[in-house]
């Protein structure tokens, strides 16, 4: 199979291969998957350039979600699934071979049933991103009549998190940085949006909600908008943080969250309980099949620039960085 490598880390155009590898072969519990489109995320860029940690010397096949179709199974899944298209998550979890290749063996959890009016494009869009998202909206029960305020809403996650929150009958605001992300916010479902390099987000925030608060932070920046999020969020507030690049060893003003009663979540994807994945899927595959989603795609790159592909990602596209292997 043609597939994308590197075992080395470095930049992208210094280590990473394009050739044939040998197709892997599927596990008890396992299915192979013939991927069509390929998602590229940060997290991909990270781990390339050993921001993720230092890697042993071996091959590595990069991305985690990509959509595709079951071509084989392994031992223990139902043979009829084979022709199944599906939406894969975690490819690269536990595994050094992702979704950058012809085919991938994922366990057969981690390939879901594709609705016939979702394109593999937008089929790998969703994984990292729109797990993170469930978890960070979901994570403390129903959000129905809740406020939520989603930071950094043009943004993968955070454009989920929008459309969830809305979705399940939260009140929604959200912050970004300019006028083509706002746009994105907006069409997500936000009712309120605040591009915080130009207004001050705890006065707009405390004068919509009429003093109020948010009940949950959804957090792209946990150091960065720490003040901010104290200042709004209700007592017994819940702040879901899925990064903090620009400030990442915050300090916490113990006392200040204390005396709101706050709860802070970190939320790595990976390491959700299984119970939260499952919910997620679930509610994910049923809008999808009723076509409530936008997925919101910056580019689409052939597997021979793939270099190219993880250029756009660390330039920070508005949208998903796609590789295209059916052609």
């Amino acid at each position: 199979m043609r597939a994308a490598w590197y075992t080395n880390q470095g930049p992208a155009r210094e280590v990473l291969e394009i050739g044939e590898i040998e197709a892997p072969i599927p596990k008890p519990g396992e299915v192979r998957v013939r991927i069509h489109t390929s998602g590229v995320n940060p997290v991909d860029v990270k781990r390339r350039t050993g921001g993720r940690g230092q890697m042993e010397p071996t091959v590595v096949i990069p991305h985690f979600d990509g959509g595709g179709v079951i071509e084989k199974t392994g031992e223990g899944v139902d043979a009829g699934r084979i022709d199944e298209r599906v939406w894969v998550y975690e490819a690269q979890w536990n595994s050094d071979f992702g979704t950058a290749a012809e085919y991938v063996t994922v366990p057969a959890t981690r390939a879901i049933p594709l609705p016939a009016c979702t394109s593999f494009e937008d089929a790998a869009c969703l994984g990292i991103p729109a797990l993170t998202a469930h978890r960070c909206v979901y994570g403390d029960g129903p959000v129905d009549g809740k406020t939520i305020l989603v930071t950094g809403g043009g943004g993968a996650v955070g454009n989920y998190a929008v459309q969830f929150a809305r979705l399940g009958g939260a009140h929604v605001l959200s912050t970004v940085s300019g006028d083509e992300k706002m746009a994105l916010a907006k069409l997500a479902g936000a009712h309120e949006v605040i591009n915080y390099r130009e207004e001050d987000i705890a006065e707009r925030v405390m004068g919509v909600t009429d003093g109020k608060g948010t009940d949950r932070i959804v957090e792209v920046e946990l150091g960065g908008n720490l003040s901010d999020s104290l200042a709004i969020l209700k007592p017994n507030g819940v702040i879901s943080a899925y990064a903090s690049e620009a400030l990442p060893e915050p300090l916490i003003p113990f006392y200040s969250m204390l005396y709101k009663n706050l709860t802070l979540r970190f939320e790595l994807v990976f390491l959700m309980p299984e119970e939260a994945k499952k919910s997620a899927v679930s509610d994910i595959s049923n809008w999808l099949v009723d076509s409530l989603l936008h997925h919101h795609i910056a580019d689409v790159y052939p597997l021979q620039d793939v270099a190219a592909a993880h250029e756009a990602v660390e330039r920070g596209p508005l949208g998903k960085v796609l590789l295209n292997l059916s052609g």
